[in-house]
Formats: structure tokens, sequence, C-alpha cells
């Protein structure tokens, strides 16, 4: 018998071994690895390693992997020229979501059918090297600017600074930016990590898998969220018009952004290590009450309404802080989810079915007779 679940809520879909998102408990792992740790201990390229290999690296393995990110980086000359052509107020997530569909266009290997796992691992890592190069490339040029020449010496967190901002970014501010992509490269069946999965299951190509998730990353109840926040303190503007902004909201029963999430019922184990580096980042640059404000929501809504702080919470205080433009929020989500879509539908693709969920019919019962045109 089938079971109705709105939205598939505590419908289980499909197996996976890459992470673990334990909602009751408030953690998160990649294939065994807590987050925690692997915050500590490792950079996003060895995370990525670990997402789409099954196991973190050696040193060999990880130069090897570094070796491929690094020299995949150049777009296609048309890529390029369309970066170009856009409109410079363009929505990001709508030329990124259009950039790398063009990709597909452009690269040889990505065909539908049967899939050949070798090619696709290669069209995987080339999606996470040219994903920041897109974002970094749309700025620049809105901007007026051209792209500064891509380099080979920088990881990825560093080198996506550098050819936003022109200059080599402090090695403190590339960690951190590293810290962000670990947080959030992967996180269990989300919803854009779903459509990427439901995409390529039909044996679509995977660049239009990965278009499919960057659509759905785009929503404000998904990865557009963290733009909301800092629209939302920007708004405040004072840490004494908190309270009152907050009543307010909660009066006219408006969301507060960054607050709650659909999985976790108690901390977001991401949100600690986010907090921490925005804590260090405002007050070394003077600007200390973007996090007082955020702290004090925090605590307004875990005292009065039992709700947490999620990642998006406090990772727009750390972009902003980074002096990361914020409509450029979501797009840096969709480079560090890039490594986990790709993992993702490498995993969907080993052992591949369609996705087929059937729907609770809610129309008339009885069939009605079609009236001639001129009757109706």
């Amino acid at each position: 018998m089938s079971i109705y679940a709105k939205g598939l809520e505590g419908v289980i879909a499909n197996e996976s071994a890459l992470s673990n998102v334990e909602g009751a408990e408030g953690r998160l792992s990649y294939l065994g690895y807590s987050i925690d740790d692997l915050v500590e201990h490792c950079t996003f390229e060895e995370v990525t390693h670990l997402l789409h290999h099954g196991h973190l690296p050696n040193r060999a393995e990880l130069g090897e992997l570094e070796k491929e990110l690094r020299t995949d980086r150049e777009l296609p000359r048309g890529v390029i020229d369309f970066l170009k052509s856009t409109p410079k107020d363009a929505n990001p997530m709508d030329v990124v979501r259009t950039a790398v569909s063009m990709l597909g266009i452009y690269d040889k290997r990505a065909k539908t059918g049967d899939p050949d796992l070798a090619l696709d691992a290669k069209i995987a890592l080339s999606l996470v090297a040219k994903t920041p190069v897109i974002v970094a490339a749309f700025h620049r040029f809105r901007q007026g600017l051209e792209l500064p020449p891509i380099r080979t010496d920088l990881a990825e967190a560093a080198h996506f600074l550098y050819l936003i901002n022109g200059e080599v970014p402090s090695q403190k501010m590339a960690n951190i930016l590293d810290v962000a992509y670990t947080l959030h490269a992967d996180h269990g069946m989300n919803a854009s990590t779903f459509s990427a999965r439901v995409t390529v299951a039909t044996l679509s190509d995977f660049y239009s898998a990965v278009t499919s998730a960057i659509g759905t990353l785009k929503g404000p109840l998904h990865g557009g969220a963290n733009e909301g926040v800092i629209h939302m303190l920007e708004e405040i503007g004072e840490l004494s018009r908190v309270d009152a902004y907050v009543e307010g909201k909660l009066a006219r029963k408006e969301k507060i952004m960054g607050i709650g999430h659909r999985v976790y019922k108690v901390l977001d184990p991401r949100a600690p290590h986010l907090r921490k580096l925005a804590i260090e980042l405002t007050a070394e640059l003077g600007e200390p009450k973007w996090i007082q404000m955020s702290e004090r929501i925090a605590e307004i809504m875990r005292e009065g309404k039992g709700l947490n702080a999620n990642v998006d919470f406090y990772s727009a205080t750390v972009y902003h802080s980074l002096n990361i433009p914020t409509d450029l929020f979501t797009p840096i989500f969709a480079i560090a989810r890039m490594s986990g879509w790709t993992a993702q539908v490498l995993e969907q693709l080993r052992d591949n079915r369609l996705y087929r969920p059937l729907t609770l019919y809610t129309g008339p019962k009885e069939l009605s007779k079609v009236s001639p045109i001129n009757e109706r």
C-alpha cells in the first residue's frame, strides 16, 4: 500500500554512503568521518577526493587530484563570451545555471544513455574546477574588469578569492573559505541533490543533472537563505534594534532567515564552525555588530521558540566579512556543493533506477463527458 507524505518527508528514496545527516542528534558525517574532524584536519580538496573515491587520499592521490583540478580551470571561449554578454544586473545564479549548462555543449564526453563512469568521473572534477571560475568571471565582467589569469599554484578557495579580487588572499582568508566549502560539500538528500539524481536517473547527461541542481539551489528555501540573512542584518542595522525587529516579525508570523532547519531538530552541526569564524573575522575587521546582532537573534529564537541557527545564519556573516558581494553567497554554496552533487550523480549512476513516485489524485472522481465546443 502506498503512503502519502507531503514533500516526501520521511520517505527513503535511495541508498547512499556519501553523507549521513542525523537530524535528531545534530550530527553530520561524510563517509563515516565527522564534519568536525574533517574541518579540523582536511582541505576541501581532500574532502572532494573522499566524496568522489570513497576514501581520504594519501599524498600522491591528493597531488593527482589537485593537479587535475588546477589544470582544468580554463573555460571554453563560448562560455567566456556568454559571461561577458550577460546583463550586469543579472541574477548570478541564473548566470551560473546557464553557463554550467553551456559547458555541456563544449564537452564531447557528455552523453546520454549507458554511463561511462571513468569519463563521468573526469567530468565531475571538471565541474568542480570550472564552477568557481564561472562565478568569478561573471563578477569581474559585470564590473567592467577582465578576469585575472588562471593560476595553477593556488588551492580552490584561494584561487576563487584571487579571481574575484585580483590579488592572492592571505592564508587565513583562504583557510576560512576552505572551511566553508567543506561544510557545504554534501548534505544527504536535500532538494538540489534530489534534483540532480532524478535528472541523471533518466540517463540524461551529467551537465543536465547539475544544471537541475543549480536551479533548485537558487530558491530562498534552499541555498538562497544565506542572502536573506545578510539582508535581514542590514535592515536591522544596529544591535539595539534587534529585539523589536524579531518581535515584529514573529507577531506578523514572518520567517526569521537562517533559523531552524527541515532536518536538524537541534543545533545544525555546521553552524558552530561558521559562528567561530564569524566571531574571529568581525573582531579582526573591527565590525563586531554583525555577529553581535546575529548572536542576539539566535538567543531570542532559541529561548523563545526553541529554534536554532542553521548553517546559512553564520555563513552570511563570514562571506560578508570576506568582502564577498551578497548576491554571490548562493553561487559560493553552488561552488562548494558541486563536489557533493557530482559525487551523488556518480553514485546514482553506479546503481541506477528511475525515480517514479506516485501522486495522490485530488481531482474529480467521476468522468465528465466532453461537450462540443459550441455547447460549452
